[in-house]
């Protein structure tokens, strides 16, 4: 019989969240993990993610990113109804200049 790794079990128990180019600037961090026990709503996985980095320039980052769960686009939906599983990767991309 194995055993989970350490990775493994946080894998089943955390929800990651990443960030990208402002949002690693005004988090200071590439990425969070976020212990849960269970499903989350993307506004709940938002508002943990401005406990843990207070102040406006975080708020207004997120305010202005393109959000993906996985690879699935999910900004325009609405953030109460968006069901995030531990396992899953929160990517959050502020707009990017030039083209």
């Amino acid at each position: 019989m194995s055993h989970p790794t350490d990775a493994q079990r946080s894998h089943e128990t955390a929800i990651t969240v990443r960030y990208w180019a402002g949002a690693r600037a005004a988090a200071g961090t590439a990425e969070d993990v976020l212990e849960t026990t269970g499903e989350l709503s993307l506004a709940d996985v938002v508002a943990r993610v401005l406990e843990r980095h207070p102040g406006e320039q975080m708020a207004r980052t997120i305010g202005v990113c393109s959000v993906l769960l996985g690879d699935r686009p999910v900004r325009t939906q609405d953030p109460d109804a968006v069901v995030v599983r531990p396992g899953d990767v929160v990517e959050l991309l502020p707009p990017f200049a030039g083209g």
